[in-house]
This record gives C-alpha cells, sequence and structure tokens, in this order.
C-alpha cells in the first residue's frame, strides 16, 4: 500500500525535508512537492544579488534536481485550498492531490493591505518576481525616469534591502555617465526607529550608515495610501518614483478557508513538535506558522534550523515512532549587511562589525547552498 506525502512550497525547512528522504527513503511512501519555482530562492541572499555580489543562480536551489534526488513527483502549481476531512490539496490549476500526510512550508508575503499598494509597490516577496521588477527599476532609472526610490519598511530585511539598492543603483548610473548624487533615498517606517528589534549600538551603526549616505528615514509614519506620486501618510505626502515593499510578513489568505487552526494574523498554529494544532496528518514550518510554545520571529534562520526536525518528524509519524520538539535558539547571530563586503553582527546582545563579518555571512549562505546542490545517489 502507498502512502502519500504532500509538501506544499520548496521552502528552507521543505528542502531539508527532500534531502532527507533522499538519503533514507521510506518503502512505501511517494513524495510530492508542490511548488511554482523552478529555482527555490535563498532569501537570505537576495541583498547580495541585488548589490551585485551574486548572480541570482548562486542563490537559488534547483528544486527539479532536488526533488529528483529525493525520488519526489514534482508539481509545478501552487496550493489554492485544503480538504482536511477528505485529506486532499487542491491547486490552482485545478487539480486535487490527495495525501495520507501533510506538509506546508509556503512562507509569507509582505502585507499589502494598503488602498494603492497594488499595482504601485514592488514587494519584496515572491523574490523571482521581485528580482524581475528591481531589473525593470534599474532600467527605469539609469533611463532617468525614475529618481526618487522609497522603502517601506525599517525591518532588518528593508534596511537591508534599501542599503544594497542604494549602493546598486549609484554604481550603475555613474557607470552609465549619469550623476549618482542626483538619486533620492527614503526609508519609512511606523516604528519610531529603524531596527527595533535589535539591540541599541546595532540600530545606532546603521543609523550612522543612512546618513553618510544621505537616506533619509521617516519614522513613526503610517502609510495610508499609494499613489503614482509616492505614498500618503494621513494628510502628509512622501513623492516617490518607485517604491519598495517590506513590511510585516502576512499569511496565505487561503489558509482561513482550510479549517486549521490559526492565529489572529492567519498563520498556522503548530505545536511544539510543527503538527498543526490538533491534527496528526498536517504538519508546517518556516514564516507560514505560529509557533505554539513561544513566539518566534519569522526569519530565515528559524526556517532552516526547523528543516532537520521537521524531516524526523514526518518520517517518525510515517513509522510509528516518537516525534521530537523543536526547540528555536534563543541566542541568535544576526548579520546584516551595508549593501557592501561589509556586515554588522549582533547575538545576545553584543554588536561589532566589518568585512570579516560579510565574509562570515557569506560562508554561511553559500554553505546553505551547497548542501543542496549537486546531490546524487
Amino acid at each position: 500500500m502507498v502512502r502519500d506525502l504532500v509538501l506544499l512550497g520548496c521552502g528552507h525547512s521543505h528542502v531539508a525535508v527532500l534531502r532527507a528522504f533522499g538519503e533514507r527513503p521510506i518503502p512505501g511512501v511517494r513524495l510530492t512537492l508542490v511548488t511554482r519555482e523552478r529555482q527555490a530562492p535563498y532569501s537570505g541572499m537576495l541583498p547580495g544579488v541585488v548589490a551585485g555580489h551574486y548572480a541570482p543562480q548562486d542563490s537559488q536551489i534547483d528544486s527539479v534536481a532536488l526533488a529528483r534526488f529525493a525520488g519526489a513527483r514534482l508539481l509545478h502549481d501552487e496550493a489554492v485550498g485544503i480538504d482536511l476531512t477528505g485529506r486532499s490539496v487542491r491547486v490552482q490549476g485545478g487539480a486535487a492531490l490527495q495525501y495520507d500526510l501533510l506538509s506546508v512550508n509556503i512562507g509569507s508575503r509582505p502585507g499589502a493591505d494598503v488602498p494603492g499598494a497594488p499595482g504601485h509597490v514592488i514587494p519584496v516577496k515572491p523574490i523571482d518576481g521581485f528580482l524581475t521588477q528591481f531589473d525593470a527599476l534599474r532600467a527605469r532609472v539609469l533611463a532617468g525616469q525614475s529618481r526618487r526610490i522609497l522603502m517601506v519598511g525599517g525591518g532588518a530585511g528593508g534596511v537591508e534591502l534599501l542599503l544594497s539598492v542604494e549602493r546598486r543603483l549609484r554604481r550603475d548610473a555613474a557607470a552609465a555617465g549619469l550623476d549618482p548624487a542626483q538619486l533620492d533615498f527614503a526609508l519609512v517606517t511606523g516604528a519610531p526607529m529603524i531596527l527595533p528589534e535589535f539591540p541599541r549600538a546595532f540600530r545606532a551603526r546603521f543609523a550612522t550608515v543612512f546618513a553618510a549616505r544621505g537616506i533619509t528615514i521617516h519614522a513613526d509614519t503610517m502609510v495610508t495610501g499609494v499613489t503614482k506620486q509616492g505614498i500618503a501618510a494621513g494628510h502628509r505626502t512622501i513623492p516617490a518614483d518607485e517604491v519598495l515593499w517590506t513590511t510585516a510578513a502576512a499569511a496565505a489568505t487561503w489558509l482561513s478557508t482550510t479549517g486549521l487552526a490559526l492565529d489572529p494574523s492567519g498563520f498556522v498554529q503548530v505545536d511544539a513538535c510543527l503538527r498543526a494544532a490538533g491534527r496528526d496528518d498536517v504538519f508546517a514550518a518556516g514564516d507560514t506558522v505560529a509557533f505554539g510554545p513561544r513566539p518566534i520571529p519569522r526569519s530565515g534562520v528559524y526556517a532552516v534550523r526547523a528543516g532537520p526536525v521537521l524531516a524526523d518528524n514526518l518520517r517518525a509519524t510515517l513509522t510509528g515512532r516518537r516525534l521530537r520538539p523543536y526547540r528555536p535558539q534563543r541566542a541568535v547571530l544576526y548579520i546584516v549587511s551595508t549593501g557592501e563586503k561589509y556586515g554588522v553582527a549582533t547575538r545576545n546582545g553584543l554588536t561589532v562589525g566589518g568585512r570579516w563579518a560579510w565574509w562570515l555571512k557569506d560562508r554561511i549562505d553559500r554553505g546553505f547552498i551547497r548542501r543542496f546542490t549537486g546531490l546524487a545517489h
């Protein structure tokens, strides 16, 4: 009797599941991977791609090759619904996939429930869409059509990405014979400061970088609308030719129709073993979950660490063994780059910076990609 394990999404946790099942397949278990991406991007390297330190392919995992290594069927599609009673997944193409065990690792998108945002902003996710739109943005800048670049979102993702965008566009403008000083960069955040979740010394380093590069910070500013002319913040308008969007993560809206237990923001509630609350046949990991034992940030760091635990627990469920809890690390090393080959690192309240920090981040990121590249039985 064949049992079906269906993986929705090729996120940072599921790539670990695919590798684990490729190395140790379970007889009688058929894997199916549902993903719209032939190349799964690693979000940690996106700023480096934008800055020009990496080619896009350097930051991608070949989902076709990884599925082949795992012996998994590959369906290039996107889930739009789950029937928990009938144990089936509905995909955008209309097909219904039966499952005995289901795992969800579909990530999140920046929340864009602001009037005018759809169609007027460039969201950071999906990453492949962002890179396509960023190429078009660069072309407009170099053609003299766009000059004012504005980032909405003052967390680590928005700060690091804007600094990479700023370095890349000024460099490209200079190479094209344009005056890079004519470009204007700004960041808008609803928080009282950038990087509010980080130590004061860490924030101070980046405030210094922003000031040195002439990047304006609009703190305590809630975006109430977006138009072709820029953003509205109450009765005030901040002009912009291009608006990049890295606001707080939002869950896939279709999850609300599934019957899965969700938190108030629409994320899948999971227990310590990454099982969907109240279910033995559904697991989830990464940005799409609300971790029951304690809140954890929606960061690739946690999704990567959850991968091996998720793989073990899917295997344990299929073989009738005991599950093990996922224990998110409390002291996380964060390294945020400045758009150059320079990084600022923080852990346990200590903040340090230098080219060595960028080198360490580069080594960690490339090492992650290598773990899932060139696999063969």
